[in-house]
């Protein structure tokens, strides 16, 4: 079987690029549905992308390779294509857009421009065997259990990175790179919860606060969540992505809160009410009993001086840990690193040394932030890899 065009991977991505590349188009994957991060992603309601998407919100070695895609392929033009097709949204914060439905939905969406651009989808198929003559590619598929040998001009490479492996994620994308040639950059489980070897939250899982949580690298503003094994929640997935093994990392518990003048306004009227009870208007109660012994909140707020309520304060504005790693790629939400970025072209994603080769989305070295990002990306360069093989 001959096709123009064989994209491998019918994730975001893989699909978008169907959509744009023309004619003689087929897809495949090994999964039993299309989109399966997209299904779980947003808690179901697929967090598609984010209004304030930029280059600045993405990580990679080339932190201009990124540019290109994002700004010809926008966050607008998706939101216009989730328009057409009747798809509600709304906005949940700091310009994450989330259905109003299901995250089916935009699988449907996909689903709907890949087969009204006329391509095929085949699932429940696995590539056995690759090779490339100088003019076509040559691919051994596994369809059902039959081998079956499929030609193409055109081959997208759209298979994403390591993380969810229980969904059947793999690292075929670099096993291919590799296969001819190009680099890569170490990967890493990014977007993913942080752990402790001792954990020093026991008895706190399930807990969430507001948060400022940084390092040397990066800070975000986002909520933490306290869990069995460690840290979670928006602002620890956020700092993963930056955060090295070994290192620590700070957290301020009262971010944007001028506490000191409320405590000590409170101290001149209220002089009676226990300090625990107070600081639990601003925390939750179950961390403020969790940090009295460590911290040594006790007595009434008269019997706090200016100075002790500057240290109490200081405390939680700099709490310092040093976590042991992390949740891996079992729960990371995507892979940092892969696909060397030097080896692409940044407007059409083909490889710059094996003509017609293209690799988009999670398996390149661009990663983008928690909130949407990550599937701009898939959008951005599954539509630049499709308008270049439509235009060649």
């Amino acid at each position: 079987m001959q096709v123009e065009t064989l994209i491998l991977g019918a994730g975001a991505a893989g699909m978008m690029c169907a959509a744009h590349a023309g004619s003689d188009v087929l897809v495949i994957d090994h999964a039993k549905a299309p989109g399966e991060k997209i299904r779980i992603s947003g808690g179901g309601r697929c967090n598609f992308t984010n209004l304030h998407t930029g280059p600045e919100n993405f990580i990679s070695a080339n932190p201009h390779f990124c540019k290109s895609a994002l700004n010809r392929y926008t966050q607008w033009d998706f939101i216009d294509l989730v328009a057409r097709h009747g798809i509600n949204w709304h906005e949940k914060t700091l310009g994450q857009l989330f259905c109003d439905g299901k995250s089916p939905q935009i699988i449907a969406m996909l689903c709907d421009e890949l087969a009204a651009a006329g391509a095929e989808l085949w699932l429940q198929t696995t590539l056995k065997e690759l090779s490339h003559d100088g003019s076509r590619f040559t691919a051994i598929l596994d369809r059902e259990g039959r081998d079956q040998t499929v030609q193409a001009r055109h081959l997208v490479v759209a298979t994403g990175g390591k993380s969810i492996p229980k969904m059947g994620a793999t690292g075929l994308a670099y096993e291919i790179a590799r296969q001819f040639g190009h680099d890569m950059t170490d990967t890493r489980p990014a977007l993913v919860p942080l752990t402790f070897s001792d954990n020093p939250f026991t008895g706190l899982s399930g807990v969430a606060a507001p948060a400022r949580v940084s390092n040397d690298r990066q800070a975000f503003n986002e909520a933490i969540l306290f869990t069995h094994r460690g840290l979670s929640g928006p602002a620890i997935l956020q700092i993963s992505s930056y955060w090295r093994e070994g290192e620590e990392i700070s957290i301020d518990l009262i971010p944007e809160t001028s506490l000191f003048e409320v405590l000590r306004d409170q101290r001149q009227h209220e002089g009676r009410r226990n300090l625990t009870t107070e600081l639990s208007r601003f925390l939750p109660a179950r961390l403020v009993e969790h940090l009295t012994p460590q911290l040594g909140l006790s007595g009434n707020l008269a019997d706090q001086s200016d100075a002790r309520l500057q240290e109490i304060l200081t405390a939680l504005r700099t709490l310092v840990l040093k976590p042991t790693g992390s949740e891996g790629y079992r729960t990371a939400e995507v892979t940092l690193g892969g696909i060397d970025t030097a080896g692409l072209s940044s407007k059409s994603m083909m490889s710059n040394s094996v003509p017609r080769l293209y690799f988009i989305g999670e398996a390149v070295d661009v990663t983008g932030w928690l909130g949407g990002y990550n599937f701009q990306w898939a959008w951005s360069s599954g539509w630049a890899a499709g308008q270049a093989i439509r235009q060649g």
